[in-house]
């Protein structure tokens, strides 16, 4: 099994949007929809975060290094 990435989880994402926004949305399956969708927000915003704070990580090492504090 492939390792989810953050682009996966948007294609996925906008794929459920189009699906819950289409006229022939499938109600019994909109609860599916929304608890998936909310499955992978949580996975893009726990990426989000852990990406920043590895770029900020990184900054400050660069910042340290070149004197900067």
């Amino acid at each position: 099994m492939e390792e989810r990435t953050y682009k996966s989880a948007v294609i996925e994402l906008e794929e459920i949007v189009r699906k819950m926004e289409s006229d022939s949305c499938d109600i019994d399956q909109l609860s599916a929809y929304t608890t998936k969708a909310l499955e992978l927000l949580k996975f893009c915003k726990e990426r989000l975060f852990k990406t920043n704070e590895e770029v900020e990580k990184c900054l400050a090492e660069l910042r340290t290094a070149l004197g900067e504090e």
